[in-house]
């Protein structure tokens, strides 16, 4: 097998298999490198099978709002297999078969920079391979779940994402700590299919702390009836678990021990850069690979270095990294064809990513908060609206309860950014996001009637309350 490509890429997330499907689309030749499954954190252990956990709950959420039907218990073993069948049972030969159809070549093994366009692979067969880069390697290596340094918290082997997602048995009582969207939605999912008791240990004061602050508030209060108990500032000073998989006492910074039978660590993520072999190449090994809009390294020089998705921390979201990818490939290709100022560049990351948190009320929400938005120094202006004061809204079950914002720059009279909380609202996120991106003036965004009667008019809603 030839051991020089035009691009190789170290990572067969979705990130990096965009990479190289746009790179290959281009006329170049590209390897991909992945040491467990291709397709990445995002199919296996995050994304895909978080969802698959979280859909029975919050569909039992919808029922439960329209008189006429009702739900029995949910059928958890039924849930676990639909997840497991969601992951492909964790077999990635569909996403390896893909990847070589593209066609580019697949090495299984543990990728790691080598010097200036070089990277060696320990191939997983115990083997050795070094590939060279004519033109560009890209790292697409994700990240991993940070576990905070808390006393007895590591040697207690704590649930992650990675392994609340691969679960095969609910646990009776739950602790997590965190506050953020894997917290929220984790132990939605986890109290949703049958834990008894599900504790969130969040230090800060709100749930969803970097969203606007009424959507923290609204989920704490639909977790709060449904029994979840959101204990906020509250810190977590010491971890104890004799028996490996046994119970585990957590120590609290307020008040008496908390016992359960199993812990969720959710505290954040930090870049799967440790042992990329970064310092061989000038970067410093376990950090952020700082890139700029075309996604190119900035810290090395002559420019053959790429990092895209979580491990250049600009945006953490699966969706964020497959654009930079697309931007990333079309870079290098263009580049390879003599273009050196290609103009694709970045651009959705500066306006701020949209996102959906799939708890009941679900959020959502693209571009800056209204704090955001006026520490940035914009002549900001918040809208508010309810949502279940919205005909559509009101259709879709009895006690609809949700809100909308729209934050406006006064100056340029477009959106700055837009927020949702309430049931189904994830797919009203696209149209503000194209508001947001493509900076629709409000004036003729008045103009985009919306549907009756559809959720949507709030669009309509907003705009009047702001004056229009």
């Amino acid at each position: 097998m030839p051991d020089e490509f035009d691009v190789i890429v170290i990572g067969a997330g979705p990130a990096g298999e965009n990479v190289v499907d746009r790179a290959v689309r281009g006329g170049l030749t590209a390897a991909i490198v992945e040491e467990r499954l291709a397709g990445g954190e995002c199919a296996y252990w995050a994304c895909v099978p978080s969802k698959a956990l979280l859909r029975p709950v919050d569909l039992a959420g919808e029922v439960s709002r329209v008189p006429g039907l009702s739900l029995g218990e949910i059928d958890v073993a039924a849930v676990l297999a639909r997840r497991d069948e969601a992951v492909s049972r964790y077999d990635d030969g569909g996403q390896v078969r893909w990847i070589e159809g593209v066609p580019a070549e697949f090495v299984r093994g543990r990728g790691r920079l080598d010097g200036p366009k070089r990277v060696r692979v320990t191939l997983s067969d115990g083997g050795e391979r070094v590939l060279t880069a004519r033109q560009a390697v890209v790292l697409a290596t994700g990240s991993t779940a940070a576990v905070p340094p808390v006393p007895g918290l590591a040697e207690a082997k704590p649930w992650t994402s990675h392994e609340v997602t691969a679960a095969t048995a609910v646990p009776e009582r739950l602790a997590v700590i965190g506050g953020g969207v894997v917290a929220c939605e984790m132990a939605q999912a986890m109290h949703g299919l049958g834990a008894r008791t599900t504790t969130m240990l969040v230090r800060g004061g709100v749930l969803l702390g970097r969203m606007e602050p009424f959507a923290g508030e609204m989920v704490a209060e639909s977790f709060a009836e449904a029994g979840i108990d959101v204990r906020t500032n509250t810190g977590v000073v010491r971890v104890e678990r004799p028996e490996p998989g046994g119970k585990v006492t957590v120590h609290l910074s307020d008040g008496p021990p908390l016992e359960a039978d199993e812990l969720l660590v959710a505290t954040g993520r930090e870049p799967a850069t440790g042992d990329l072999g970064l310092s061989s190449v000038g970067l410093a090994d376990g950090a952020y690979v700082e890139v700029d809009d075309s996604m190119r390294a900035t810290g090395v020089p002559e420019g053959w270095l790429y990092a895209v998705g979580d491990v250049n921390g600009r945006a953490l979201l699966t969706h964020m990294g497959k654009y930079q990818a697309r931007v990333c490939g079309d870079v290098i290709a263009a580049r390879a064809g003599g273009d050196e100022l290609c103009a694709m560049r970045d651009l959705a990351d500066h306006y701020g990513a949209p996102q959906v948190v799939f708890t009941d009320p679900q959020v959502c929400a693209v571009g800056r908060t209204e704090e955001g938005a006026k520490k940035a120094g914009f002549h900001a202006r918040a809208v508010d609206y309810d949502l279940g004061s919205v005909t559509g809204a009101y259709l879709l079950g009895d006690g609809y309860r949700g809100r909308a914002r729209a934050v406006v720059d006064e100056d340029r009279r477009v959106l700055l950014g837009v927020t949702f909380v309430g049931p189904g609202v994830g797919e009203l996120l696209h149209a503000a996001t194209i508001a947001v991106t493509a900076e629709v003036p409000i004036d003729r965004l008045w103009h985009a009637v919306p549907s009756f009667p559809t959720v949507s008019e709030v669009w309509l809603r907003l705009l009047e309350a702001y004056g229009l």
